[in-house]
């Protein structure tokens, strides 16, 4: 295929801090094979300082705002081959070029509260949007190529028949980090990294902690790693002795890495999720991850996690204990099976992706 001049929507990066889906745009926009021309669609100027420095880019209006559906108006003019965009949500009508857009998952069909820095009438929009799948599917079929994250919402992707496009699977990854020695300090620390909506369940770890206790044991604690609304946290402490939970209330990606760094392990309880960053993190310092067992966290964890119950307490204690009994053995496999999980292999598979869909418009 001819050199091709392709469009970046990375107008999901945030500002100051990433989430995931800045992060994976971030990422991918970072390890772009470099056969094509790339564009980077910008809406904020401080937008740029996450991205490569010294790429092409262009400010058009943001994802948020009343133009959105017609947004292609804007992008046509900029005389692009294709665009992929890390959302789903890019207006497509009237483009002159191809279009990949990404669905990361469809936890918000089973869990319909919005995210809290949503104003009230993008969260209303929100929940509107999650009542049928009729409109993903109008998104999705308005694109030529569907980008996903997983191999689990592929599968559920085609289970609900959502779109008629091709659809690749991009792992989200993470930076690559120095591991830990395995003979290092270990400390009884856990690490929850996530926010603290219901389908977190953030209670059960809370609850887990005091059945870690024995006699003449040191204390276990759990460390919060995200922002919390007090309201959160007085319920939380509540279920766990005191001093047990420290709440770092929006770690520096510094701090965080410095817990992971002599924490025992990683732990979430979560309910259901769209991927799971948090455990590509841990594993890529070594760090392991004791996790629910639903699909999305088997995929990514393999043999590498141990699983648990997320309706029980007692499960994540006795998973906790499982982890600290076979330690060295999942510090290895956690590095091992971390691998799997790199940028440049993802913006490979995203930009293949884009070729596929430029070469099936053309056709």
């Amino acid at each position: 295929m001819s050199r091709l001049r392709i469009g970046i929507d990375c107008r999901y990066v945030r500002v100051g801090r990433h989430d995931g889906i800045s992060r994976f745009t971030a990422g991918v926009a970072a390890h772009l094979p470099d056969r094509h021309d790339y564009v980077l669609l910008v809406s904020e100027d401080g937008q740029r300082d996450s991205l490569p420095d010294g790429m092409p880019w262009e400010r058009i209006s943001p994802p948020t705002s009343a133009a959105e559906p017609l947004v292609a108006r804007q992008v046509n003019r900029l005389g692009l081959d294709a665009v992929f965009s890390p959302m789903q949500t890019m207006g497509s009508r009237g483009r002159h070029y191809a279009l990949v857009l990404t669905l990361h998952d469809l936890i918000y069909y089973r869990n319909r509260t919005p995210p809290r820095e949503f104003s009230w009438p993008l969260r209303l929009g929100w929940r509107a949007f999650h009542l049928a799948w009729w409109p993903q599917r109008m998104l999705l079929d308005g694109a030529d190529g569907v980008v996903t994250v997983s191999e689990t919402t592929a599968g559920l992707i085609r289970d609900h028949r959502l779109t008629r496009r091709p659809v690749t699977v991009a792992y989200n990854a993470a930076d690559p980090v120095a591991p830990r020695a395995a003979d290092g300090l270990r400390t009884r620390d856990l690490v929850y990294m996530g926010t603290f909506m219901p389908y977190k369940n953030v209670e059960t770890l809370a609850s887990a902690i005091p059945l870690l206790r024995g006699p003449g044991e040191a204390d276990w604690r759990l460390h919060c790693m995200s922002r919390v609304r007090a309201a959160d946290r007085e319920r939380l402490e509540r279920l766990a002795p005191a001093g047990s939970l420290v709440f770092h209330d929006g770690a520096s990606d510094e701090e965080y890495r410095a817990v992971l760094r002599t924490a025992t392990a990683l732990v979430s309880a979560s309910h259901d999720e769209g991927f799971g960053i948090p455990l590509v993190e841990s594993m890529g310092v070594g760090t392991p991850v004791a996790v629910s067992d639903i699909p999305i966290f088997r995929e990514i964890g393999g043999a590498a996690a141990e699983y648990f119950d997320p309706a029980s307490p007692a499960a994540v204690a006795a998973a906790v204990r499982r982890v600290e009994a076979r330690w060295d053995d999942l510090h290895r496999a956690s590095l091992e099976r971390v691998r799997r999980f790199d940028w440049t292999t993802s913006a490979e598979r995203v930009v293949a992706s884009v070729e596929r869909a430029v070469a099936d418009r053309r056709a």
